[in-house]
């Protein structure tokens, strides 16, 4: 792996020679083939060869580990491509401003969930690597990898299955707890999201009325700061709650018809979830 290339160090020229990376293990999935995987990713094994065992010590401490991978299966000659599994409709970007697979080195960079320590096996969740991809090192999650408003591409899926998907992962993450306030408040950021798009962006601000677990979501999901710029606020209030986003002059309201659970979740449609869904450009007040 590598390339034979000058590049400037210090004051002079120095010859940037082939790099030679030796896997510390290896990827045990139920997918064999990339392209039947879901883009969030599956529970997988990461298999640690036993003479890197010892670099497990203590890796149980951890909640959330980066792996990197090498996609042996992805083509090395793509500098620009289309977020196609994604949404097809954005166009085309460097593959440096994407996670696609397909670059000059195709090393995988994945934030998984770690939920088991065996020996040298770790299981995972989240991870999108197929079954037999060579893992090149292991890494924990620190408090410093933490950018809480981040500012992104803001590439979502136009597929509303995917976009539920990537915002439960999210949501997830962040929450820590599978709860009812964590399937309204993913619902609610769905829509809202079909709404006003990015829901990142620093022109659309939040007031949530309900649970502590439905505001902690939807901050998360939002990346929403009560400064720099204001953009979230948030009153107690019994369940089920509800929210009200703007973005410039526009509003949506979203009223909870009641809590809702898993089934319910996934099967429902916005209007049985939520009441009167109010769209407009009129001052909003109180729920």
């Amino acid at each position: 792996m590598g390339a034979n290339e000058q590049a400037e160090t210090g004051g002079g020229k120095a010859l940037i020679r082939d790099i030679c990376l030796k896997p510390i293990g290896k990827v045990r999935s139920q997918v064999t083939d990339r392209e039947q995987m879901p883009l969030p990713g599956v529970a997988a094994t990461v298999e640690v060869f036993p003479v890197y065992a010892a670099a497990l010590h203590r890796i149980g401490e951890n909640s959330h580990l980066w792996l990197l991978t090498w996609f042996d299966q992805a083509p090395r000659n793509v500098l620009q491509t289309v977020p196609g599994k994604v949404n097809p409709a954005l166009g085309s970007y460097g593959v440096f401003g994407l996670r696609a697979p397909a670059r000059p080195n195709p090393i995988a960079l994945t934030l998984v969930r770690l939920v088991g320590v065996h020996r040298n096996s770790l299981e995972v969740l989240d991870l999108d690597a197929v079954d037999g991809t060579p893992v090149l090192d292991i890494k924990p999650y620190f408090e410093r990898d933490i950018v809480f408003s981040a500012r992104t591409s803001g590439i979502m899926a136009n597929n509303r299955e995917l976009a539920r998907d990537f915002l439960w992962q999210q949501a997830l993450n962040h929450h820590r707890e599978i709860c009812p306030d964590l399937y309204l408040a993913v619902r609610s950021a769905l829509v809202a999201q079909q709404t006003f798009g990015h829901l990142r962006s620093d022109d659309i601000s939040l007031m949530v009325q309900g649970s502590a677990c439905l505001a902690d979501t939807l901050q998360g999901l939002t990346g929403a700061r009560l400064s720099n710029p204001p953009r979230f606020s948030y009153y107690l209030q019994e369940p089920p709650g509800g929210s009200v986003w703007r973005k410039g002059n526009r509003t949506l309201t979203l009223t909870a018809r009641r809590s809702i659970d898993e089934e319910e979740y996934l099967g429902l449609e916005d209007e049985e979830i939520f009441e009167g869904m109010e769209r407009g450009n009129d001052d909003v007040g109180t729920l």
